[in-house]
């Protein structure tokens, strides 16, 4: 698979990754342990060498898994992991002390088996802690072989550039996706300018993009999809019009909805590294499908014009996590 820089820092990933969040965390009940590993080695073989995880996933299940999957193929892969909550636990709010943040590197490196993490992300700036001493705690942890890169996700302007301006950032994670657009107004413009990459996750919607849910679909009562306004089925119903068009061009370019949703976002920046994220074999291709598939100039310009006539419908959170977004 082709491979794409992430920042100045030189970091070379695969122009796909795979979001391993799903396989333990976030939409209902947690995958098998061997299916989960089975999964993660399968996009190994299928030339996949960048991963994601979080102390948070679980928490802390996902880095185990993913550090046993990964384990025979260390030297060939990239693992990204997250700081930033209390105790791991998102619902005991923030933290990125510098202590604390350091803790949490020892202790993902135990649960991933791994002497460094190839990126260590901020999971959510913390606005009680100024973002100098976030960036100032990952440069010290680099200096000791800890880490490799930084990175941070959900992150305004503002906050990349003081942070960029004590430990170079390799990459920004945050949600994009053409039902989800507005890193277009400022947040590429500003990773461009500073040459930091971009890591788009959730860049199929939650699963939306695919055509594989509708109005009629029910979650599993811990899917944290029930929560998310643009998931009420009065918004899927609303959306359908997203869907409809990619399952157009799909047609017409012999793809899946999922892979022309995937290509787009490819073809918007050749340092965009979408993460989606599956527990099925079946999705991992198709997925990985998508980096094959070639949008044209004309492509793009004829997908913008129809994306513009489209008005997606929800919020993308609930209230209460949307406040800890952007900052």
């Amino acid at each position: 698979m082709e491979k794409r820089t992430l920042g100045s820092t030189g970091l070379e990933v695969t122009a796909l990754g795979l979001g391993c969040m799903g396989l333990s965390y976030g939409y209902g009940p947690a995958t098998d342990k061997q299916t989960g590993i089975a999964l993660i080695r399968s996009a190994v073989e299928r030339g996949v060498n960048f991963f994601d995880t979080a102390e948070a996933y679980g928490p802390f299940t996902s880095e185990e898994l993913v550090g046993e999957a990964l384990a025979p193929f260390r030297d060939d892969v990239v693992i990204a992991t997250k700081f930033g909550f209390v105790d791991g636990d998102v619902q005991r709010g923030l933290d990125s002390r510098p202590e604390h943040i350091k803790k949490v590197a020892t202790d993902s490196l135990k649960r991933l088996g791994t002497d460094h993490i190839d990126l260590f992300y901020q999971h959510r700036v913390d606005p009680n802690v100024p973002i100098e001493d976030v960036a100032g705690a990952v440069k010290d942890l680099i200096e000791e072989g800890k880490v490799k890169h930084f990175g941070l996700s959900e992150a305004g302007v503002q906050i990349i550039r003081r942070a960029h301006a004590v430990q170079p950032v390799a990459a920004l994670q945050s949600e994009y996706s053409m039902w989800w657009r507005e890193p277009e107004a400022e947040i590429l413009p500003t990773l461009e300018e500073l040459n930091i990459g971009f890591v788009p996750f959730s860049p199929l919607g939650r699963g939306f993009l695919t055509g594989a849910i509708s109005e009629k679909t029910t979650f599993d009562r811990n899917d944290f999809r029930n929560k998310v306004p643009r998931f009420a089925p009065q918004a899927r119903k609303a959306n359908q019009a997203l869907v409809d068009l990619l399952t157009q061009l799909a047609q017409q370019k012999r793809a899946t909805a999922a892979q022309i949703a995937l290509a787009w976002l490819l073809a918007q920046k050749p340092w965009i590294v979408p993460i989606p994220g599956t527990t099925k074999l079946r999705r991992l291709e198709e997925n990985l499908g998508a980096a094959t598939v070639e949008l044209s100039a004309t492509d793009l310009r004829d997908i913008e014009r129809a994306l513009s006539g489209i008005q997606v419908q929800g919020a993308r959170y609930p209230d209460y996590i949307q406040k800890s977004v952007n900052r």
